[in-house]
């Protein structure tokens, strides 16, 4: 498997992106890209080519899981691997995400120290 380096970040709590950038790029050393919504991800996603997607589930408009389902219609982005990060921590919404095709479910809040070094362990597959 390639080495993972881009990330697609998508959040509507502009706190949240802040915090995730800082820790996936200063901190893991990614190239990332964020949207502020599930629209602006499905019109820049192809463009940007990520290598991960990790979506926010509750979003207004379009939420997490139909933005993931919107990209997948992208065939440039259909085996692009997703994650979920969501406050709902109950293992039926995780697993219900997991059934929609993520990889992975982060539970918000989430550690900024520790979330590149979560990212790379789902993408390396040590981690569902």
């Amino acid at each position: 498997m390639a080495a993972l380096e881009k990330i697609l970040h998508v959040e509507d709590d502009a706190d949240i992106r802040e915090i995730a950038k800082i820790a996936l790029e200063m901190i893991g050393g990614f190239d990332v890209h964020q949207c502020a919504s599930g629209h602006d991800a499905i019109a820049v996603a192809e463009d940007y080519a990520p290598d991960l997607i990790l979506l926010d589930v509750m979003m207004p408009v379009i939420g997490g899981e139909d933005t993931l389902r919107e990209l997948r219609k992208i065939s440039a982005l259909d085996g692009v691997p997703a994650v979920f990060m969501t406050a709902k921590a109950h293992q039926k919404e995780k697993q219900a995400l997991l059934d929609q095709g993520a990889k992975a479910v982060i539970v918000k809040p989430f550690d900024p120290t520790t979330l590149a070094d979560e990212i790379r362990a789902i993408w390396d597959g040590q981690e569902a």
